[in-house]
């Protein structure tokens, strides 16, 4: 199914959401949401190292005495290029529906690895069937509610904290918004001792049940692992991801991880306009993205 597929259709923006969401822009801000990525960069364990490797360099061209262009060459005219190598969760991304799978047959949101897995990658649900997001963002800044600056490890964020923070702030997440949670998890990066103080922390299910109920096309949030970990309720049979499996395998709910969320939280802003433009890279199952906030 290429390109694209059902749940990428119903995700994509339709020119009435486009102009809807652009009229959250009213000051012209801009905020990032991603860090710059580094090799040795901190990751999830199950991941590869992120690794800039320089490939080509005004010196090795010269010494090898190439000629890229054809001669002559009086200038001195070089160039260089590098080989980036990673995985696609690395730093702020998006996952696609294949990313994760359940069950004996390895199922994954609208497809399975025993019948649609391919050599190089999953044929359907990878990164060419996400679509961009240009949507009404809101920011549920947990911290912020409890007065501290990170949440520590392992703990969770329940549906009761959300709806609190949405009375406080009088915002909530809505049916095609993109629903953003923050833990601090980054205010100590990249520090690998400091982020381990408040690793892990995160929604738990019943903040993700509620976040379905609103209709939210994706979520994301800070951490590496966008959930409560470990889980504390894994249910029958034990599931190390429950809130994963909710949103990305039954439900479609496009997760983002590792978003950088402080400069946001720390302007008091909750509601703005979510950009993120992922790479349509086949077979992939995730894209970086440098995500903005405008508001």
């Amino acid at each position: 199914m290429r390109p694209g597929g059902p749940a990428a259709d119903a995700a994509a923006p339709t020119p009435a959401r486009v102009l809807e969401a652009l009229r959250l822009v009213r000051e012209g801000r801009m905020f990032r949401l991603a860090r710059e990525r580094f090799p040795k960069m901190p990751l999830f364990p199950g991941h590869p190292t992120f690794e800039v490797l320089s490939y080509r360099t005004p010196q090795g061209i010269r010494a090898a005495g190439d000629q890229p262009w054809g001669a002559p060459n009086d200038a001195c005219l070089g160039y260089m290029s590098e080989l980036v190598m990673g995985t696609t969760h690395t730093g702020a991304h998006i996952d696609a529906h294949a990313h994760m799978t359940i069950g004996d047959d390895d199922r994954w949101h609208g497809g399975s690895a025993r019948t649609e897995l391919g050599d190089f990658g999953p044929l359907t649900g990878d990164a060419t069937e996400i679509p961009p997001l240009w949507r009404r963002g809101v920011l549920y800044d947990v911290p912020g509610q409890r007065g501290v600056t990170a949440l520590a490890a392992g703990e969770a964020v329940g549906a009761d904290e959300l709806l609190a923070i949405e009375a406080a702030t009088g915002v909530a997440a809505g049916e095609g918004d993109v629903a953003l949670v923050r833990t601090g998890y980054l205010s100590a990066w990249p520090d690998p001792d400091r982020l381990a103080a408040h690793k892990g922390a995160g929604p738990d299910i019943s903040a993700a049940r509620l976040l379905v109920e609103r209709g939210v096309v994706a979520t994301g949030s800070d951490t590496e692992t966008y959930e409560v970990q470990p889980a504390p309720d894994r249910g029958e049979p034990a599931n190390p991801q429950p809130v994963h499996t909710l949103l990305l395998i039954e439900r479609g709910v496009y997760i983002l991880e590792s978003l950088d969320l402080e400069a946001l939280a720390a302007a008091g802003v909750r509601e703005f306009l979510f950009v993120a433009l992922p790479l349509a890279i086949r077979g992939a199952t995730g894209s970086m993205v440098d995500p903005v906030a405008v508001i």
